[in-house]
């Protein structure tokens, strides 16, 4: 069935329709209403898989999907104009420009935290692009999985964009074949796998993977704001989120007041029973809850750290200093468990930050805007923030992806247009006049080739 796919994109690919950007246009409104119209539906199936809020599924999936159609249609032309470039004099006389075009047939693998998202997301810019896709969703979020091959069958033909769905057996089938791009959302670990595999064809590609982002509150920041903010951005989609916070260096000065009002956004957000809140979610697979249950073995528990297997619960849970050799503090954590480490001087952070690889997020709360710019200066990361979390992933101008272990490429917007598009240079030649500079015999003396040799670049 696979190849089947492949070929037919290949085939409608040829046709040259998809670089028609009336053609492209066309389907992102087509699947623009049709997010519209089955938006309830999404946010049923978001909560089937594991139990997401609606308000989180409207702002973090659907809504996140509908800004992104809506900025693709209204700009995909004005992105899709081939770009003038200073014409070289070594070339006069000519024209010369950049002209944005497809790749091709692409892939694009999502994970199963924002299922609907990372699906739709990327799969708007490859096509505003001009290319064809094959998406697979994950297999662990089936019913959001399902309803995303649902509207991709009611707005584009099959051999234009179609959904895969399964386990990863047909992930090994899909990455077998020879694709003109590959886009990956998920870990570090399947990341490497997808690599490996495009190589294989010297296929390009986009791996937005995950890291242990760290979480720095010095003594100047403003506490209890900061720990309002360090709450919302942990535990929202109950701490799954590639960049949300997964350990905070405090200063010791200001630990117990952090930890305080930690606690009580916490509550204030979810109830003294967190688990019968209706704003909290569960644990998306059995796999990852087990793992997380095994973290908090043995931990010193600040709050929290309770849980319920009969729907994959956790509560938010704070944990008081871990050791780094603990199984807590080896990756990512990727759930609503949050390690808070105290330091006393600013040369202690380097230890905790460089013992992990670049990290996909990264955030400072301070007051001091030299210790802010020292921070952002220092470290290498994907993409981060001062005084919040999470909300650099909100302004489309900003590319979103990670740096080294955590990802390549960026996205998001025009970022992601960008991405799905070879950028190819063109220069058009006049016949008018023809310098003869260049050809033999090389009758001009050395000492004017030295001066002119910054009009050449071979």
């Amino acid at each position: 069935m696979v190849k089947q796919l492949v070929a037919a994109q290949n085939d409608f690919f040829a046709t040259q329709k998809t670089k028609d950007v009336s053609f492209r246009k066309q389907y992102l409104k087509k699947l623009q209403q049709e997010i519209i119209d089955q938006e309830d539906a999404i946010c049923d199936a978001l909560y089937a898989d594991f139990k997401k809020p609606k308000f989180e599924s409207l702002a973090t999936e659907t809504q996140f999907a509908l800004s992104e159609l809506k900025h693709a249609i209204k700009n995909v032309e004005s992105w899709s104009e081939p770009e003038r470039v200073s014409a070289s004099w070594s070339n006069f006389p000519s024209k010369e420009w950049i002209q944005p075009e497809p790749y091709g047939k692409v892939l694009i693998i999502s994970p199963w935290n924002y299922p609907f998202m990372l699906a739709i997301s990327p799969l708007i810019g490859a096509l505003a692009a001009g290319n064809t896709a094959i998406l697979k969703p994950s297999e662990f979020s089936t019913n959001t999985s399902k309803i995303i091959s649902r509207i991709t069958r009611k707005v584009f033909p099959p051999e234009y964009v179609t959904v895969v769905e399964g386990g990863v057996e047909v992930s090994q089938q899909l990455l077998a074949e020879k694709w003109e791009y590959i886009f990956f959302t998920g870990s570090t670990k399947v990341g490497k796998i997808v690599y490996k595999s495009a190589a294989e064809h010297l296929t390009p590609v986009t791996l937005e993977l995950s890291g242990k982002n760290p979480c720095i509150v010095d003594e100047t920041a403003s506490i209890k704001l900061a720990a309002k903010r360090i709450a919302w951005g942990k535990f929202i989609n109950a701490g799954q989120t590639c960049i949300a916070p997964d350990y905070i260096l405090v200063h010791k000065n200001v630990k117990d007041a952090l930890v305080k009002h930690l606690k009580q956004h916490i509550m204030d957000f979810y109830g003294e029973n967190m688990e019968t809140s209706n704003d909290f979610a569960r644990i998306a697979t059995d796999k990852h809850y087990e793992e997380l249950k095994a973290m908090l073995e043995g931990q010193p528990v600040l709050f929290g750290g309770t849980f319920a297997d009969k729907d994959r619960y956790i509560a938010p849970t704070l944990v008081d200093e871990p050791q780094l050799d603990s199984t807590i503090m080896e990756g990512e954590i990727f759930g609503p468990i949050l390690p808070i480490i105290s330091y006393t001087e600013e040369s202690e952070l380097d230890t905790y930050i460089t013992k992990y690889p670049k990290s996909l997020a990264f955030y400072v709360f301070s007051e001091n805007k030299k210790f802010q710019k020292r921070l952002m200066y220092s470290y290498s990361f994907g993409g981060g923030a001062i005084n919040d979390t999470v909300v650099h992933i909100s302004n489309k101008d900003l590319p979103f992806g990670g740096v080294g272990a955590s990802g390549i490429g960026g996205y998001h917007g025009k970022h992601t247009f960008e991405l799905f598009s070879h950028h190819k240079s063109v220069a058009k030649r006049g016949t008018w006049v023809d310098v003869p500079l260049r050809y033999a015999p090389y009758s001009i003396s050395m000492d004017l080739v030295k001066k002119i040799k910054h009009l050449f670049i071979f």
